[in-house]
């Protein structure tokens, strides 16, 4: 479980093949190491990942085809920025909101321009994404946590970043065109799918 506050952005050291159609993806962090122990979650742009070694290069975890397929981490390549975050420890506050770090899709941004100091973009989401979002609600963009402003059309949503939320993730350095890991508010994917289910039996 993660807030989808940014910790820190690593850089990607590796990413190699291995047997079974899945990669190694080994990261160089400022995080404490003994923060991220063999076992260990992370979030890398928002993916959960397990920490599998650490070497003097960085902490190591595997990512199943899975999560290749449905994920921005298949374009990584070495020298790549990628936003981090140890998971939520009971007791803590949560600040953002409550991210699984399971990805629901690959978004895109459509727009970025600036706002006085922030950033005004939008981003087109996957259809089955869209209905499990709302105006003001909250969202995660390659594990961060963001607010929707609102609706542009019927495949996307405006959003405002901070200057803090653009200087400390990968978002700062995003542009029209690039793909982003997108995961809807746990919340909504209940809902939905208990009126899935109320409305099957009807």
């Amino acid at each position: 479980m993660f807030t989808g506050l940014v910790e820190d952005v690593g850089t990607v050291v590796r990413i190699a093949p291995v047997q079974g159609g899945g990669a190694r993806l080994t990261v160089r962090t400022r995080l404490p190491r003994g923060d991220l122990d063999h076992g260990d979650s992370v979030a890398v742009d928002g993916a959960c990942l397990t920490v599998v070694g650490w070497d003097d290069a960085g902490f190591s975890a595997d990512v199943s085809p899975e999560t290749l397929r449905r994920t921005t981490l298949s374009d990584r390549k070495t020298g790549d920025a990628v936003n981090l975050e140890r998971p939520l420890a009971l007791g803590e506050r949560l600040g953002g909101h409550l991210v699984l770090g399971h990805v629901d899709g690959v978004a895109r941004i459509r727009l970025r321009e600036p706002a006085g100091e922030a950033v005004q973009i939008a981003v087109e989401l996957p259809r089955d994404v869209l209905p499990l979002v709302v105006e003001k609600g909250s969202i995660a963009l390659d594990g961060i946590s963001l607010t929707v402003n609102g609706f542009l059309g019927a495949d996307a949503i405006s959003l405002t970043v901070i200057p803090e939320t653009l200087r400390a993730t990968t978002l700062g350095q995003k542009r029209p065109g690039d793909r982003l890991n997108v995961e809807a508010d746990i919340l909504a994917k209940h809902v939905a799918r208990l009126l899935e289910t109320q409305r099957s039996r009807t």
